[in-house]
Formats: structure tokens, C-alpha cells, sequence
């Protein structure tokens, strides 16, 4: 850590000095707890910047370099940190460089392999169609006759990742140590989900299961695809699918023209993204305009696995239950869900955070039915965690992240309609399989079939506890002897078993 001291300060002065060009200390709360840097920030400020302290912030984060880049993406999933608007401004946060040269990706592709690349690829063009700070796009034919995407790692991506990892990790322990607040928001932890996510999309064997997962739970559908890996063309490094044609899902205009209904793709986005979190528990959680197509069938192609989101079915159970509380304004049940759910300590007031979930929602769910936005409502209610002590639920707060793209995407489509509304009916049906009285008993009965399953282990611990008692391998204290009876013990024992797997029988069965 010391070794690299002298570099990280003098990257960190010019973080904040880019910060301060780009007017975006604002964004974080610094210009008011630091004044000195507001001063500062007045005199490197650029001109013509926007107006919104998001929209600066997202612009200062993608002049410091990919590894920023993918920090800002975290962070549009942080309302709790950076508020509501910086949040929403941040997800618009492009990921795109300039490309690298053809001759490093078809050394990289070549080294990847151990062959020379005419032995993969009968035609691979050399223009990359896309390029993003991990890697880049080239399209190309197999040797087979098959088309295909191909994306490459960019060179040395790796280390220039770890040397920006390394330097927030630093500066996180910092706000850890020297401003209590913070804390709760554990700086520490958002810099290892950024660690993780970036050691997640730097192995594309990783994103090439992740493609075949998402693929298997839509088997056959005629509403949403994922374009299959060739797996004998994909490595660490390498990642090969099969190419896909379609139209961005938000250039409306060209939709319409291509025969499209944009109310009817709303419909499908919603039915798509609700299988994905609720039927399924696993999500794409990063579905920007530029990973989702229309193809010429109507159906909706998802690329771009690298950011997936997973959801328990417990955590799901909450999340309906919680979204069933706001949307029926029944705000004593949103409490108790956050309570039994453990993500309010029991020690706080559940009528006062009832309270103030009937402050977030009603303002939200008193506009007109299109303009009603779930991402905006579990946003809000993220903004009031640090009030009740709320721990941070990461896997949510990607959740609402996905869930404001979507909205935003929807809202492009067709401004009049909810896509909520539109996925109502799958919602209901859902609840009701899970939630309803018969899932009730099904959970019931499955839980006392898992303990009465446990039950012969239970016995058998007990004849063993019993067996090393008689033969003396187990000593007890004189005091507890005497409770007992010495004289009469060891007569007593082959009851007191019975009666203890007796009555451990009654707890399975009942409890």
C-alpha cells in the first residue's frame, strides 16, 4: 500500500481536479463538506456544461477512463448514494471508446486458440461494429457457413482495470475510516461489486454461460431470443454467438416503418422482464436501448451478458409482497414485509416506516396510470435507509436499475401506456401460484416434509449422545449429576432420550 501511495495521490488529485472541471462535486456532496474544493471547483469549472449535477458527474466519470465508467454504471444503481436524479442520469452512462487495431484482436483471438484464425473463421471484417472499454465487436462467417459476432478482450484491459480498482478500493477504505457517515453505504463494498462485475465481464466464458442460462429459460419463445455461443470458438478472452439482425428498441420511428406496433413491443419487454426476475430469478441487468433488437419477426433479441442480476425465490416472495403492499396502498403490510424480511432492524418504529412508505408512494401513485413508475417508487424508498438503519440490498438496487431502463424505454415507445399494466396479468397469476392459499399449504407441507426427513438424523445423534454417555466418553459436571440423581441416572436415561425425541417429533410436525 505504501509502494503505491505516491501514485494513488496524484491520481486522486487528478480525479478531483476533473471532478472540479466538470463541476461535479455537487453530484457527491463535496462542494458543501469540503468549501475549500467548491472554491477551487469555481475557478477549473468548464463552460457550456449541463445543467444537472448527473448529467456533469457522467461526463466527468467518462473523461477519467473505463474503469470510471463501469464505476458511474455501479453507481446508477445507488440512489441511497447519489440521490434519485444522479442515479438516473448516471444510467445513461455510455460504455464506448474508439476501437484498437484489427492485428491485436487477431492476436489475441489466434493466441486464444493456438491456430491461426482462417482455421475459425472463413471471413472475419476487420471494423469493429462496436467498441466499449472491456472489448469489441467484429462480425465474421465459421468455417461452416455460419454467421457470427465475435468479441475480443482489449489488450492490457486487465491491468488497467486492477490499477483502477486498486485506487478506489484505497479511497474507499478513506471514507470508511475518516467519514463516519458513510458507512452505511458501505464505499468498500461498492468498489468490490465493481471489482466483481469487472472480473465477471473479463472472462467471457463467464458471459457465454450466462448467455446459454438466460437462453435455456426461453426455450422455443416467440417473444424473446438470445443469440446461442459456439462454444468451440470461445475462451477467456474470445467470446463467439451467433449474429442477430434487428432494429435498437428505441428508434421508434424505423420500428413503426418496418411494420411494428411499439404498444405491442412495450407488451413484450414487460412480459420478457417480468419471466426473467419473477418466474425465473435471473435477470439481464443491463438492458440498455443498444443490447435489446427487434427482429424482423416481431420478437425482442437480448445481447450483451456481461451484467446479469439473480434474485432468490424468497427474496422474489418479498419483493411481490412488497410491491402488492405499495400498489394496494396497504402501507402497515410494506412494513412488516421489510421487518420479517430483516431489512429494518427489529429495534426500529414499524408504524413510523409505515409511515413513511405512505410519504413515498402516495405522491407516486396519485399521477395518472402511464405516468405511475415502480423504479422511481423502490428508488425513493431506498432514499429513506439511512433513517431506519436499512441495510443495503444490492440485489435490488440492480433490480430498480433495470427496471428504470425499462420504464425509460417503454415511455420512448408509447408515452401513454404503463408497462406494468401491460404485465398485470402474468403479476396477478403469479401472486396467486405463489402467495395464494394453496401455495400457502404446498410451502406448509413441503417445510414438515423437510423436517420429518431430519428426524432419523436427529434420532441417531441421540443414540450416539446416549451410547458415549453410558460408556463414559462424555463427562458431566457434579452439580448436573446431582439435578439428575445420581443414584437413580443412568435408569432414567433411556426415558429422558424418549422423551426428548418425542418431543423434537411434536416440534417437526407442528411448528
Amino acid at each position: 500500500m505504501l509502494f503505491h501511495l505516491p501514485g494513488h495521490l496524484v491520481r486522486l488529485a487528478k480525479i478531483v481536479r476533473t471532478l472540479a472541471a466538470y463541476d461535479a462535486l455537487e453530484a457527491f456532496g463535496l462542494a458543501e463538506t469540503l468549501p475549500f474544493a467548491g472554491r477551487v471547483a469555481r475557478h477549473l469549472r468548464r463552460p457550456g456544461l449541463p445543467a444537472r449535477p448527473g448529467e456533469r458527474l457522467a461526463l466527468a466519470l467518462a473523461d477519467l477512463g473505463p474503469g470510471f465508467v463501469k464505476l458511474g454504471q455501479v453507481l446508477s444503481t445507488r440512489a441511497d448514494i447519489v440521490g434519485e436524479a444522479v442515479a438516473a442520469d448516471l444510467t445513461g452512462l455510455q460504455d464506448s471508446l474508439p476501437p484498437f487495431d484489427f492485428a491485436h484482436a487477431r492476436a489475441t483471438i489466434e493466441n486464444e486458440f493456438g491456430k491461426p484464425i482462417a482455421e475459425l473463421y472463413a471471413t472475419i471484417d476487420e471494423t469493429a461494429v462496436a467498441a466499449a472499454s472491456i472489448a469489441q465487436v467484429h462480425f465474421a462467417t465459421t468455417v461452416d457457413g455460419r454467421e457470427v459476432a465475435v468479441k475480443v478482450l482489449r489488450p492490457g484491459v486487465e491491468k488497467a482495470f486492477a490499477r483502477d480498482v486498486d485506487l478506489l478500493a484505497w479511497i474507499a477504505a478513506l471514507v470508511e475510516r475518516f467519514v463516519p457517515k458513510a458507512r452505511r453505504l458501505k464505499p468498500g463494498a461498492v468498489v468490490e461489486k465493481l471489482a466483481q462485475t469487472v472480473r465477471f465481464e473479463m472472462d467471457l466464458r463467464l458471459e457465454a454461460a450466462a448467455a446459454e442460462e438466460l437462453g435455456a429459460n426461453f426455450p422455443d419463445d416467440p417473444e424473446f431470443r438470445v443469440p446461442k455461443p459456439d462454444w468451440t470458438r470461445t475462451g477467456k478472452r474470445v467470446l463467439t454467438t451467433a449474429r442477430i439482425s434487428g432494429i435498437p428498441i428505441d428508434e421508434r420511428e424505423r420500428l413503426i416503418a418496418a411494420g411494428h406496433d411499439p404498444q405491442e413491443i412495450v407488451a413484450k419487454a414487460a412480459r420478457a422482464f417480468f419471466r426473467q426476475v419473477f418466474r425465473d430469478g435471473f435477470f439481464h441487468a443491463d438492458m440498455h436501448p443498444g443490447n435489446i433488437f427487434v427482429a424482423e419477426d416481431g420478437a425482442l433479441v437480448a445481447v450483451d451478458f456481461g451484467i446479469m442480476g439473480r434474485i432468490d425465490k424468497p427474496t422474489r416472495i418479498v419483493l411481490a409482497d412488497m410491491l402488492a403492499g405499495f400498489l394496494n396502498q396497504d402501507y402497515r403490510k410494506v412494513a412488516e414485509v421489510h421487518f420479517r424480511a430483516g431489512f429494518v432492524p427489529a429495534t426500529q418504529d414499524m408504524g413510523a416506516f409505515a409511515q413513511a412508505a405512505r410519504a413515498i408512494a402516495e405522491p407516486i401513485l396519485g399521477l395518472p396510470l402511464e405516468q405511475i413508475s415502480l423504479a422511481r417508487l423502490l428508488a425513493q424508498l431506498f432514499e429513506v435507509t439511512e433513517q431506519f438503519q436499512m441495510e443495503t440490498q444490492p440485489q435490488l438496487l440492480l433490480l430498480q436499475k433495470s427496471m428504470l431502463v425499462c420504464e425509460g424505454v417503454g415511455r420512448k415507445l408509447d408515452p401513454d401506456i404503463n408497462m406494468w399494466t401491460l404485465a398485470r396479468p402474468l403479476i396477478e397469476s403469479w401472486m396467486m401460484e405463489n402467495r395464494g392459499p394453496m401455495a400457502r399449504i404446498a410451502t406448509t407441507g413441503q417445510e414438515l416434509l423437510e423436517r420429518i426427513e431430519e428426524l432419523p438424523a436427529l434420532v441417531a445423534n441421540l443414540d450416539h449422545a446416549a451410547a458415549l454417555i453410558a460408556g463414559g466418553g462424555v463427562r458431566l459436571h457434579p452439580d448436573t449429576l446431582k439435578a439428575f440423581g445420581t443414584d437413580r441416572a443412568p435408569a432414567r436415561w433411556p426415558w429422558v432420550l424418549a422423551g426428548a425425541a418425542g418431543a423434537a417429533f411434536l416440534y417437526l410436525l407442528f411448528h
